[in-house]
């Protein structure tokens, strides 16, 4: 099974996300069909979190929602690293609340 998977913008794909998108011939095609902009959101959603417990939970939903044909992580404030475009005041709103 060939295990070309394509990066994000921003982000590389990390080793356990890259297991799961390797584990299936459709979720590596859906994965590799989606815009470099939208991988680089579910890598960076993937690795933002903080606990071990929660980065395999959002693995799993990639997976799933990949499969059910979703472009994006849903409900999310999107990737801050990012340098092609300033972060919105919406998001730097989230962001400043979080710092306190």
């Amino acid at each position: 099974m060939p295990t070309n998977i394509l990066a994000g913008t921003v982000h590389n794909v990390p080793k356990d996300l890259r297991a799961t998108l390797n584990s299936s011939t459709a979720i590596r095609d859906a994965w590799n069909s989606l815009t470099p902009l939208a991988r680089n959101e579910w890598i960076c959603w993937v690795t933002s979190v903080k606990k071990d417990e929660t980065r395999k939970q959002h693995i799993k939903r990639t997976r799933e929602d990949l499969l059910k044909g979703k472009h994006r992580p849903c409900c999310w404030i999107g990737c801050i690293h990012r340098t092609d475009k300033p972060v919105s005041p919406s998001v730097q709103g989230i962001l400043n609340k979080r710092k306190k």
